[in-house]
């Protein structure tokens, strides 16, 4: 017997017909570990950690009681990158029952995450760099006999993620595939790992002020190729303005920089990542600006006020994990036009092929383009 993987929602992440929001990489992941474990016999809350959860899919067979499927669990510690996958586990909880005090709590990435864990679940990140954060917190605060079970999708699986768990395990075992997924089971935390890896920081020419990044930061501690070409147009555009908006901040780059060359605003930051949020905070710190840079984990432009924004700045994704998808961006720039005041400006950076300037002049109002060049497009448009 297995939880009702189908009544399972991706809301309100993403969702398409042929998304679903669970995979076989969910399921098996629970399965090794309740053989592993021998089903669960003997485990104390806090034995057992989920990282990488999409939504809800490993916790909720890990903590549903038994009659429902599930296994019982208490003391989950869970941790997602993504506010909108926090959100999705957190409905799907309640649309399988469960109410009042959740035997699941919401961790951040760190010592407190993995602290005394005896069973790790890991949906493994498509980023080396962040699978080897996560690496280096269970090898070094997880109990010494820790199991770390690693799962991903054949076709997004390489050798690099083994030689990374390697750094910080004895043993790493790669298990045969099974309905297109494979697992990866390492133990044997390594005695003394180098100090930890994240946040990193990187320096370009282009900036007067480094960049930080954590493991699952978009781009790294590097400026991206669309944000240096709006970055050359940033300073003439709304040049005395004192309330600034940059959705989705990734590393930090637009909010700082827009931070410095208008010494008088204030800058809000929103990103629905755990890294991004954190990296932007460290870059805003470190270029002496963090007091007039608020850095929100929110979804778009939801943590900012009706109107508030006389300048916006966006350079919005286009992926969610492996998704990859245009309605992201779309998402983003229709909660845009709320937070922004009448007459106000927002620059958008986009890759050219896309189809986003329709939407920017439908959502926001008459929009022109400022530059172009063989990849991005960058346009800016007036609120209505």
């Amino acid at each position: 017997m297995t939880i009702d993987y189908e009544a399972l929602r991706r809301e309100p992440d993403l969702e398409a017909h042929d998304l679903i929001a669970y995979d076989a990489t969910d399921q098996l992941l629970v399965q090794r570990a309740v053989e592993l474990r021998d089903n669960f016999s003997g485990e104390k809350p806090g034995d057992t950690v989920v990282i990488g959860e999409r939504h809800g899919a490993i916790t909720l067979s890990l903590v549903l009681p038994k009659e429902q499927g599930g296994h019982g669990l208490s003391g989950v510690r869970v941790f997602q990158d993504t506010l909108l996958n926090e959100r999705a586990l957190m409905r799907n909880a309640a649309r399988l029952g469960l109410e009042g005090e959740l035997p699941f709590t919401h961790e951040e990435l760190g010592r407190d995450l993995v602290k005394g864990a005896k069973t790790v679940l890991l949906q493994l990140p498509k980023s080396l760099d962040e699978l080897a954060e996560i690496a280096y917190w269970v090898a070094t605060n997880a109990d010494p006999e820790v199991t770390l079970i690693a799962g991903g999708r054949v076709k997004h699986m390489t050798l690099a993620q083994n030689e990374v768990l390697s750094r910080f395990f004895t043993t790493v075992r790669a298990e045969r595939a099974e309905r297109k997924s494979r697992l990866l089971i390492a133990t044997g935390p390594v005695d003394d790992p180098a100090d930890p890896p994240f946040p990193v920081t990187g320096v370009d020419a282009d900036l007067p002020f480094a960049l930080h990044a954590y493991g699952a930061t978009f781009g790294g501690p590097t400026l991206d190729h669309g944000s240096r070409l709006l970055l050359r147009h940033l300073p003439e555009i709304a040049p005395d303005v004192t309330r600034i908006v940059d959705l989705g901040c990734g590393n930090g780059s637009l909010a700082v920089a827009a931070a410095l060359a208008r010494p008088t605003a204030q800058v809000h930051a929103t990103d629905q990542s755990w890294a991004a949020v954190n990296a932007t905070k460290a870059t805003a710190r470190w270029a002496g600006v963090s007091d007039r840079v608020t850095v929100t984990r929110a979804d778009g432009a939801e943590a900012v006020g009706d109107g508030w924004a006389e300048l916006m700045v966006v350079n919005p994704p286009f992926h969610a994990g492996q998704v990859v998808s245009e309605e992201i961006a779309r998402t983003l720039i229709r909660g845009a036009a709320r937070a922004l005041a009448e007459g106000a400006t927002i620059l958008v950076v986009y890759n050219s092929h896309l189809g986003h300037r329709a939407v920017i002049e439908r959502e926001i109002g008459p929009t022109q383009q400022v530059a172009r060049d063989r990849s991005f497009t960058v346009v800016r448009a007036t609120k209505r």
